[in-house]
């Protein structure tokens, strides 16, 4: 039995529901992908939010809408099932659903990539076959965390190879330490930076010497670093990241892809201050607001954002407030 079968069994109806939408094939680039290729993550990805119907039930249409606005702002491509889109709340067929919707939507210069990390390393392997069947283009791969304990850089090495010798489609490594406890060793990225089909990772632990020495210790081989804040993007590109997985850009995309240019072409003076502007209000539906506050912004510049599963909770009037006036004095609003 292939690989692609036997792994996606437990997951095999859900499939089957995505047929239609994408026969054969994955749908998607024509870059090729997979071991001994390599994608361009040069630019700006917004961590899609999962957006809930007043029932909890996730609202694929709106979903649809926002990325039908999306469509206008110049993004490298699309992030789905990141932290941001509350992925340990949706179901294993909510997953797939999400990936296959937003394949349909997105076109075909732009990459999707998809989270798939999961506590066991075959539970992520199934996954991540299942999502590049879906039509992902990339997995982005989070830490495995329950046991943190015992993810030493000798386990997450074994982890992250399994993984991506099984994967038909690269892998990035995804670093979040804010919601695991857990930093992915630098000696981990580096050992793993040499294998074929790792193409990346995204950090968000806003270590900038940290990312400094991942670009600099990994310069010999074909992996890229990707910041995962707006609020230290330019450092980052300073230091040689080549793009950024921003929660930001789901409210500001059209200027984090601004500063993305600005740092290109190497206009650091407009690049600075668009970069002051953006650093209160990305605090602000990251570390202070989270997921809700985050949502609440996008409604302030025509997305849907509306309500988080619980047991996220909505802000209160002051907190709504706070947020508001934090983006007003940025001159966002």
């Amino acid at each position: 039995m292939a690989l692609s079968n036997r792994l996606a069994l437990p997951l095999r109806p859900a499939l089957a529901a995505l047929r239609q939408a994408a026969p054969g094939q994955r749908q998607g680039l024509s870059t090729p992908s997979g071991p001994g290729h390599t994608l361009d993550l040069r630019g700006i990805f917004p961590p899609l939010t999962t957006p809930f119907s007043p029932t909890q039930e996730v609202d694929y249409a709106r979903l649809e809408g926002n990325l039908h606005r999306y469509a206008s702002i110049p993004f490298r491509g699309l992030v789905v099932l990141g932290s941001n889109g509350e992925y340990p709340y949706l179901a294993p067929h909510e997953r797939l659903q999400m990936v296959s919707c937003v394949r349909r939507a997105l076109p075909r210069d732009r990459l999707l990539l998809a989270g798939s990390g999961c506590e066991s390393t075959q539970a992520t392997i199934e996954l991540t076959v299942s999502m590049a069947e879906a039509g992902a283009d990339v997995a982005l791969v989070v830490t495995p965390c329950y046991y943190r304990g015992a993810m030493t850089s000798t386990a997450l090495v074994q982890h992250y190879t399994e993984v991506a010798d099984a994967s038909p489609i690269p892998v990035v490594l995804y670093s979040v330490p804010a919601n695991t406890g857990l930093d992915l060793p630098l000696e981990a990225v580096v050992a793993l930076a040499q294998h074929p089909n790792i193409l990346g990772i995204k950090d968000s632990g806003g270590d900038i010497t940290r990312m400094g020495l991942m670009v600099h210790k990994t310069r010999q081989e074909d992996f890229q670093v990707l910041a995962g804040s707006a609020g230290f993007l330019l450092a980052s590109y300073a230091l040689g990241a080549s793009g950024g997985v921003c929660a930001l850009a789901n409210v500001l995309g059209a200027p984090l892809c601004q500063l993305d240019h600005l740092c290109r072409e190497g206009r650091w003076q407009e690049a600075r201050d668009l970069q002051h502007r953006l650093i209160e209000p990305n605090v602000a539906v990251t570390r202070r607001f989270g997921i809700p506050g985050l949502k609440k912004a996008m409604e302030w510049f025509g997305y849907y954002g509306g309500p988080c599963r619980a047991p996220l909770a909505p802000l209160s009037p002051p907190q709504v407030e706070e947020l508001r006036g934090t983006f007003s004095t940025n001159s966002w609003l």
